[in-house]
């Protein structure tokens, strides 16, 4: 489950006389826009093969993570100046500057099920419906290009194999969101 605020901010933001409607709930894409003027929140990916994630939007604030991987999904959630503040699909959070950023969708199979038992997969299926022939068993936790989503099912790419996922099995789309990369 993913919470829309961290208890802080939450605190902060109703503090502030800050409140989000009951009846209208928040739909990605469409909410805020940041200082590039686009979306917020919205899906990118680590264009370098290593990049610091810091505690604060500037490098003089001290490295709390290093990826070691080009290509992993991140969610941009807040932007300042030249630095995104991200979230990846653990739920970790830190600043990265946004030349370190590719617009490129990556996605995550399934991370939440990755402690699940050894014959836990996400089915890569030939077409985009259950019952198509299955191309591909992703263990959870692995990384594939997204190609396009129509807010159920995803065409992704890993290892040479093209396949369709459905959205609901991938950290990297919103539920329901519609794409072409």
């Amino acid at each position: 489950m993913r919470r829309l605020f961290q208890l802080p901010v939450l605190v902060a933001l109703l503090a502030a006389g800050f409140c989000l409607p009951a009846s209208e709930p928040v739909h990605a894409q469409t909410a805020a826009r940041g200082a590039s003027g686009l979306p917020l929140p919205r899906f990118v990916s680590l264009k370098a093969q290593r990049v610091n994630l810091r505690i604060g939007p500037g490098r003089d604030y001290a490295v709390s993570w290093l990826y070691t991987r080009a290509g992993v999904p991140v969610e941009i959630i807040q932007e300042y100046d030249n630095w995104r503040r991200v979230r990846d699909a653990d739920g970790t959070e830190g600043w990265i500057y946004q030349s370190l950023l590719s617009g490129e969708r990556t996605a995550v199979a399934a991370p939440w099920k990755r402690n699940s038992g050894p014959d836990t997969y996400v089915q890569m299926h030939r077409e985009a419906r259950l019952n198509a022939n299955v191309v591909a068993q992703l263990e959870p936790g692995v990384v594939v290009t997204m190609k396009e989503c129509n807010g159920q099912w995803c065409k992704a790419e890993t290892d040479g194999v093209d396949g369709w996922i459905s959205q609901g099995e991938v950290w990297g789309a919103y539920p329901g969101e519609a794409f072409k990369n």
